[in-house]
């Protein structure tokens, strides 16, 4: 299991401070109280982001120190509606709780107990959350709904050839499937997730994999998740990107693997993720309906737009 997260950039947060220091034509007086608003705005966000750093390690190492039992679990996952603002603990617990017949009592022991823990952690995560929103919440509201991480897409695939958000415009959807290579629920989706590709093809969608350990062009997890696509039987695309790009950061972000999303022609993701394999055959009939639903939806779009 790999728990990842996207932590505020302290050198995104001093270059945007320092902008708005310099962007008027104040006194020097006023210089000098913006220059320690933003040292101090740095400190902060710097102390709290090592304090962020520190609970998400802890847990990541919950993980790995029961990696197994923990793979089991998230190999079970199907497709979440989980409020993303709630704590992650409940979606494991929920998870677990539907899935308890699988597990052995020992295992179900130790998944109830570092469930328990890492609710706490997480409650820590999201007071310090909180905190560091403050006034930028409604800012944050109101310009996500336009966001999207999709827009301005770049990346290479594995044979070094560049990709950008035209990926998107010439399907009507494509399936994104995050994952990484020491992941076995991911390993174990990649033949069914290039049957699906072969079966959506024709429909005008097409499958893409992104392996976080391949970001910014590491050469040797690109080699290693060849090989094992080779192995799988997977032809389907697969890319690299920038790890401080927008889809960068959004895969960052990802709580569990594998996880896959759906992708309009424009861009934006549509739906809900799904997370857990689509070797699971109830995993892969929701993803069927939705994909057919993306494009139903695209294909009234064209008619509209051909008709007017």
């Amino acid at each position: 299991m790999k728990t990842k997260r996207t932590f505020l950039s302290i050198l995104t947060l001093c270059i945007a401070l320092l902008f708005t220091a310099c962007s008027g034509k104040g006194t020097a007086d006023t210089e000098k109280s913006q220059n320690t608003k933003t040292e101090s705005g740095s400190k902060s966000a710097d102390d709290s982001d090592s304090k962020l750093n520190d609970l998400y390690q802890q847990e990541n190492q919950i993980f790995a120190d029961h990696e197994d039992v923990w793979n089991k679990a998230f190999g079970m996952m199907s497709k979440s509606a989980a409020d993303p603002n709630g704590n992650y603990a409940d979606s494991l617990a929920d998870t677990v709780e539907s899935n308890k017949e699988s597990f052995t009592d020992d295992e179900l022991k130790t998944l109830t107990a570092d469930i328990e823990t890492i609710r706490k952690i997480e409650e820590q995560i999201a007071e310090i959350e909180k905190k560091n929103t403050g006034s930028d919440k409604t800012d944050q509201k109101n310009s996500s709904k336009d966001a999207s991480p999709f827009k301005n897409f770049s990346g290479q695939d594995y044979d070094g050839n560049s990709v950008d958000e035209s990926l998107f415009s010439k399907n009507a959807v494509t399936v994104i499937n995050f994952w990484f290579t020491g992941c076995k629920p991911c390993v174990a989706e990649l033949s069914k997730l290039n049957e699906l590709n072969d079966a959506i093809k024709s429909m005008g969608g097409e499958v893409v994999g992104i392996n976080t350990e391949t970001f910014d062009g590491n050469k040797t997890a690109i080699k290693e998740a060849k090989t094992i696509l080779e192995k799988q039987g997977a032809k389907y695309r697969n890319l690299s990107i920038d790890s401080s790009s927008d889809a960068g950061k959004y895969a960052s972000d990802i709580m569990a693997f594998p996880t896959t999303i759906l992708v309009d022609r424009n861009g934006n993701i549509v739906g809900d993720p799904m997370l857990g394999g689509i070797d699971n055959q109830d995993n892969y009939d929701t993803l069927m309906k939705q994909i057919q639903s993306v494009i139903d939806a695209d294909s009234t779009k064209e008619t509209v737009i051909n008709s007017v």
